[in-house]
């Protein structure tokens, strides 16, 4: 498998294909808006395609990493979109953070034109896409995870394969949760500092001390007393969508008084606010906002 076609050269998705092409793959990746990324890896040695029928045409695997399952349909469904071009014995690699439901639907209709398809979302950031040392779960069958492994080496240090097909999605949705509760929680706890008169430095310095330090704690907390807001690379908009997906998958099975709906909810009422660009950090200010509002 070294033919690669790539779509969703991004944040995340530059440094990923970056070292595909460093390590010896035949990338071809699809334009976007934002050209710059294009250009750089067209420079390293991509190619760009001139269609999406174009990149599917010449490629044994196709890696997504695109913002949600919304882009991942259309992608596959639109006019002239995967579904319709790809052949027999291709395998796509959705690495982008998509509901469960909408993989399995993609994953039977691909099937059925002997087309595999592998959930295989990331953990980590940026930083680590271009060093290429990502973390990614991976739900294949075992086959279908022994082809794509070499292919996902090249970006990832680190690759669990959970199960099969959605296996891997419904992981990372629970590890998003986490996730994005401990900044929520954050953010929060560091706007009430100046409320109730507690110097934000001294917080920093006992939290950093026990029990509940945490990476994420310490990327946004320490942003935050440096005056900036993008500690944490992730948008709210990104966070908001990941939780919507998560309380979508647990809606059948939790009860109204667990924690994802909340944390959802302060979420969407920062992106309500105009905050949904800015990174997670940007809700210390989306707090101080409401609370200011409330005087």
């Amino acid at each position: 498998m070294k033919n690669i076609g790539f779509i969703g050269v991004g944040m995340m998705g530059q440094g990923m294909a970056h070292n595909l092409v460093i390590k010896g793959f035949n990338v071809t990746v699809m334009g976007n808006r934002n050209r710059k990324p294009v250009e750089e890896l067209v420079a390293e040695g991509a190619r760009e395609a001139s269609s999406l029928q174009d990149l599917v045409a010449g490629t044994d695997a196709i890696i997504l990493c695109v913002t949600g399952s919304p882009q991942v349909e259309d992608l596959m469904f639109r006019a002239g979109g995967i579904l319709e071009n790809c052949r027999s014995g291709q395998i796509i690699i959705d690495c982008s953070t998509s509901e469960p439901m909408s993989s399995a639907r993609i994953a039977e209709q691909l099937a059925a034109k002997g087309v595999k398809f592998v959930d295989a979302p990331l953990a980590r950031t940026p930083v680590e896409a271009m060093q290429g040392r990502l973390n990614t779960m991976v739900g294949a069958d075992a086959a279908t995870f022994e082809k794509v492994k070499p292919v996902l080496e090249a970006f990832c240090e680190n690759i669990f394969h959970i199960g099969d097909t959605t296996s891997a999605q419904k992981l990372k949705l629970l590890n998003n949760f986490i996730a994005i509760g401990i900044a929520t929680l954050t953010t929060e706890a560091l706007a009430m500092c100046d409320a109730v008169g507690v110097d934000q430095r001294k917080f920093f310095e006992v939290i950093s001390k026990g029990g509940a330090n945490s990476g994420i704690f310490q990327m946004i907390a320490s942003g935050i007393l440096e005056g900036r807001s993008d500690g944490m690379k992730f948008s709210i908009a990104n966070a908001s969508k990941d939780l919507s997906y998560y309380n979508n998958m647990t809606a059948q099975i939790a009860n109204p008084a667990m924690i994802g709906p909340h944390v959802a909810a302060s979420l969407q009422q920062s992106v309500k606010e105009g905050f949904g660009d800015q990174m997670l950090g940007a809700m210390v200010k989306a707090h101080k906002d409401r609370l200011a509002a409330k005087k």
